[in-house]
């Protein structure tokens, strides 16, 4: 496997940063747009056809950690330890908060089947929902282990990924009868609705992307890319097949897909790389390519904040009964806030930093 001297690919970072811009629009619309704006309108159609994005933060997340030098076992765990910790602070902050103050809509927990007001049983419940940071730290527990013994023999990787996909049809949704189990089942291959993202079956993602990874540890970018695009045209057009033939067991659930859905997504996000890959060489630098890339550097922090805005905004707006033009409105506003936000945490962390030096100078 031959040294990689440049730790970035620009595509990956292009592809993920251009997915981070658009996450607040997509949850905007999800939590505030009325079922027929989300479901049935010119604006729902569009935002659910590009909004099939999470599989490229996936892939992009299994690509760059095999460049990383802190894929060990130990660093994974701790990482992943990490990445789960702070989903479910996301979700304390996001939901306990704004309940505790009296700023969710009666509507919002309505949805949910729930009495107005709720017990602590359901707030235990709103913070352990699985989201894709819990997906991304459960993950990491087991890539350290993956890339240990199969970093040297990528199609190993490819095979285990073909063994989740396949396997996940057979263990989804089975529980045990004890709480904590099942609550760590439902993280693990889970049906129901408190977990979005189990590792079966969006573990291929990421497994996909190490293996793309450890390609180009031994082939050249343009190889790589060639490679993903040859791959995302045939998963596409099998996915794609499948999910033609039966599309309610494969494709209607977006996040407990059947395995057809699997594989025609993943070629949907393949080829949405390889586009990034051309949009990379094609492109210059120029403050456009610089503010993806900086999305894609704070991605996790985005996402939390974006997710904060969004829930405790909930009181004065409403839930889930708006019209197009106001969705638009407010997919544009906290777009606008998700990253004045983050412009905030940046400049507080680089006073900090500031603040730091200067104290280790003068001691």
């Amino acid at each position: 496997m031959k040294k990689i001297v440049n730790k970035r690919v620009e595509a990956i970072d292009l592809a993920r940063g251009v997915g981070v811009f658009f996450i607040p629009m997509a949850h905007a619309l999800l939590i505030y747009g009325s079922s027929y704006t989300q479901e049935e309108s010119w604006l729902g159609l569009v935002v659910h056809f590009f909004g099939k994005w999470a599989g490229v933060f996936l892939i992009a997340m299994g690509f760059s950690y095999t460049l990383s030098r802190n894929n060990s076992i130990k660093n994974s765990f701790r990482r992943g330890v990490i990445l789960l910790l702070l989903g479910y602070l996301m979700n304390f902050l996001k939901f306990i908060i704004p309940l505790v103050l009296g700023a969710f809509p009666d509507s919002f927990i309505h949805a949910y089947n729930w009495e107005v007001p709720i017990g602590f049983d359901k707030m235990v419940y709103l913070v352990l929902t699985g989201d894709i940071l819990q997906l991304g730290g459960a993950c990491l527990l087991f890539m350290g282990i993956v890339h240990k013994y199969a970093k040297n023999k990528k199609n190993i990787v490819l095979f285990i990924a073909i063994i989740v996909l396949f396997a996940t049809e057979y263990i989804r949704g089975i529980r045990v009868g004890f709480p904590i189990l099942d609550y760590i089942s439902d993280l693990l291959w889970g049906k129901e609705w408190n977990i979005y993202f189990p590792v079966f079956p969006w573990f291929v993602y990421i497994l996909v992307g190490m293996f793309f990874g450890y390609y180009f540890h031994e082939n050249n970018m343009q190889k790589t890319f060639k490679k993903m695009f040859i791959f995302g045209i045939i998963t596409f057009t099998i996915g794609g097949i499948l999910c033609l033939y039966d599309y309610e067991f494969h494709m209607k659930d977006y996040f407990h897909t059947g395995f057809g859905g699997v594989i025609y997504l993943l070629g949907c996000n393949l080829l949405a790389l390889y586009l990034a890959s051309i949009l990379t060489k094609k492109a210059k630098n120029n403050k456009i390519k610089n503010f993806f890339f900086y999305c894609s550097r704070k991605i996790t922090s985005i996402y939390i904040v974006q997710w904060i805005l969004i829930c405790w905004s909930m009181g004065a707006i409403g839930y889930h009964d708006k019209g197009i033009n106001m969705s638009l409105l407010l997919m544009t506003l906290f777009t606008l806030g998700t990253f004045l936000g983050q412009k905030v945490i940046d400049l507080i962390r680089n006073k900090g930093k500031g603040l730091l030096v200067k104290y280790l100078k003068e001691y």
